[in-house]
């Protein structure tokens, strides 16, 4: 009953604030981010599109957004590109996370995303919250391709791949893999953002301008 109150809250709160503080579509700020929204189809460790996701669309806070621009630019010097796999993230979205979480039953993605982790500790360890930075508008999961294939840059493990190999200074990966991590932090860290020390994907810019705020608006 209280997790059913506190959505129907904060479903109120965001409301109001989404209209006023509309988000911007990433490709209209840097249209060459190669955007591949995996929640929006089934690569993803549920195994099916997500609630919320209603278009593939990267969605952001313009400061999020046109700070991402321009490590956009400052990579492509390198001849790489960002590719994004999740953005605006809406509160029914993590919903859907947390009641997963609940059937035992499900874990047809554990090989892929979670095989060293058992799925009832996927929230005691923190894999999963009730509540999500992405929800506030200013946080994105990303690595880099090269610009000229569009194949990724070798980051040691894949992403939400959950485990400690996806710690951004773990030790055990490949000196590529760590070298690939570092330039994409050291650049993004360079344009406002911080990286979550547990995901080497996950970045929040440091001035995010809706920090109290759980949007709920689906992406569309």
């Amino acid at each position: 009953m209280y997790r059913k109150l506190t959505h129907v809250f904060a479903l109120l709160l965001s409301g109001p604030a989404f209209a006023d503080h509309p988000l911007v579509d990433i490709e209209t700020i840097a249209p060459s981010i190669v955007v591949e929204m995996r929640y929006f189809g089934s690569d993803n460790f549920v195994g099916r599109p997500i609630d919320g996701y209603l278009a593939p669309k990267c969605l952001l806070s313009e400061p999020a957004a046109k700070a991402l621009g321009k490590a956009q630019g400052e990579f492509a010097v390198f001849g790489l590109s960002i590719k994004v796999f999740d953005c605006y993230r809406p509160q029914p979205a993590v919903d859907h996370f947390m009641r997963w979480t609940i059937d035992a039953n499900d874990v047809s993605k554990k090989i892929e995303f979670y095989p060293d982790v058992q799925k009832s500790r996927l929230v005691p360890d923190g894999y999963i919250a009730e509540r999500s930075g992405h929800s506030r508008a200013s946080t994105v999961d990303l690595s880099l391709v090269f610009e000229s294939s569009g194949v990724e840059l070798d980051m040691g493990s894949a992403w939400d791949y959950f485990d400690v190999m996806s710690h951004t200074e773990n030790n055990s990966v490949s000196l590529e893999a760590r070298r690939n991590r570092l330039l994409l932090r050291s650049v993004l860290h360079k344009h406002g953002f911080d990286n979550y020390s547990a995901e080497w994907w996950h970045f929040t810019l440091r001035n995010e301008p809706f920090p109290e705020t759980y949007f709920s608006h689906p992406v569309k």
